[in-house]
């Protein structure tokens, strides 16, 4: 059995892709996409027509629309490939507006609905923002599923198992990026491999927190660098992996074993958490690492959204 093969028997594996032809390969369950990973893959020759096609046919239309039409063009053809869920993100300009992300979240619902798909195949991600879980809260109450993204710390986790949202995707890979450059020199590789890696570290405590409490929300670690990280977490709900890293998966014929089990969670004498606005907002600032990958990553997202409002422009 490969590693891949293993990995399944205690996770479900989801790609981290939007380049739906490489997917059939490793048959995941579900597929997450971001912005940058549709920016990607609209600049190959083999999904170009995607964007053409789109374009030609809203044209006229506002860019934001035929921004969303291209998000669930891509979602769709992904969903014929996969029997599960597709992870579709809302701009990540709108990470602190409330309103606006339930609005453009709501649209997206509408537009899949439109391709015959059904809402439960749908997870929306919207950034760990105060605001982007109150938007998930909302968006839950009324039957649609989300998806928590760029998310890099403990309280932030608490406060989305608090909203109820269907599933967080703690972001392993940039955690351990952080770490790595905050001790320069200092750092020791060995020393902070597998379970010692800053990014499983935290995925475990937050693993360990919502299996101990009986919190339903999903957890899917995302944004890993290494094999090595996704080893340290078997066991996880979900684990979304790039196309190259579930290749080594599949080409390793090394051993793979359960890291992160339920009934051991529950044996653990963990103290309960809870956050209000104010409680989340001071945690969050006093986590230096969660503080500048959360404010990064809205940026490269929002960036990599412009980028592909360009495209579309020129198209």
């Amino acid at each position: 059995m490969n590693q891949l093969d293993a990995l399944k028997q205690f996770t479900t594996v989801v790609a981290d892709s939007g380049d739906f032809r490489q997917l059939d390969a490793f048959k995941p369950r579900d597929a997450t996409t971001n912005p940058s990973l549709i920016l990607k893959a609209v600049q190959k020759a083999e999904y170009r027509s995607l964007l053409t096609d789109t374009v030609t046919q809203f044209r006229g239309r506002a860019l934001d629309e035929i921004v969303d039409r291209l998000l669930v063009r891509f979602g769709a053809e992904i969903l014929a490939i996969i029997p599960g869920r597709v992870s579709t993100e809302v701009d990540a300009r709108l990470s602190f507006d409330t309103n606006a992300s339930v609005t453009r979240a709501e649209r997206i619902v509408e537009l899949y609905q439109a391709e015959g798909i059904h809402i439960d195949r749908v997870l929306i991600k919207v950034a760990a923002t105060w605001e982007g879980i109150a938007a998930a809260e909302q968006l839950e109450r009324r039957g649609i599923h989300t998806n928590l993204t760029l998310l890099f710390s403990f309280c932030q986790a608490v406060a989305c198992g608090q909203a109820r949202v269907q599933l967080i995707s703690p972001f392993v890979g940039r955690i351990y990026d952080w770490y790595k450059k905050s001790a320069g020199a200092g750092w020791d590789e060995a020393a902070n491999a597998g379970a010692n890696d800053p990014g499983v570290k935290s995925v475990r405590q937050i693993y360990n927190h919502y299996k101990h409490f009986g919190i339903a929300t999903e957890i899917m670690g995302a944004s890993f660098r290494n094999v090595g990280q996704i080893v340290a977490l078997a066991g996880c709900d979900l684990l979304t992996i790039s196309p190259e890293l579930l290749a080594q998966l599949a080409a390793s014929k090394a051993p793979l074993e359960r890291a992160l089990d339920p009934q051991a969670a529950k044996a653990l004498d963990l103290p309960a958490v809870n956050f209000d606005e104010a409680g989340f907002r001071y945690a969050l600032n006093e986590d230096a690492m969660a503080t500048d990958k959360l404010a990064e990553g809205i940026r490269a997202f929002a960036a990599d959204a412009v980028k592909l409002e360009q495209l579309i422009l020129a198209a």
